[in-house]
């Protein structure tokens, strides 16, 4: 029984299609979904969302939310959303190296909103990265 997926972000669709399943990061952890589903409603938190319209799962970096299920139609709005396969790998690379370095050098510090702004930016480059194909 396939899902019909819209994945919409304030500016644009990033995906709007049926799957057979989709992984999605919540708060609280991967959650898979298959057709027959209960309603549901849920924060999610910046991540990679995992879509599988047939044999192969695409992939698309989510930076927080939420996700609405209910009669095998799930929408997903989200602050920002990229294509797994529209992510330059090495460019991600380069920024999550560059805010992993970031977090570290808060994490010694004293500065609570420094922290928390490298932890978000930390947070956003992995997921762009892990979505990219890159290994995280």
């Amino acid at each position: 029984m396939p899902l019909t997926v819209r994945v919409i972000t304030p500016d644009q669709t990033v995906w709007d299609g049926d799957v057979e399943e989709i992984i999605l990061p919540s708060t609280s952890g991967q959650l898979g979904i298959l057709g027959g589903h209960a309603p549901l409603l849920t924060a999610l938190d910046t991540g990679v969302l995992r879509v599988r319209p047939d044999k192969d799962w695409k992939s698309i970096a989510v930076m927080g939310g939420f996700a609405e299920v209910e009669q095998d139609e799930i929408k997903v709005l989200v602050n920002a959303a990229e294509a797994g396969d529209t992510i330059d790998k090495e460019a991600a690379k380069t920024e999550y190296n560059t805010a992993q370095t970031r977090l570290e050098t808060a994490n010694r510090g004293e500065d609570r909103l420094e922290q928390m702004q490298a932890t978000n930016a930390f947070k956003r480059a992995r997921a762009r990265l892990q979505a990219s194909g890159g290994l995280v």
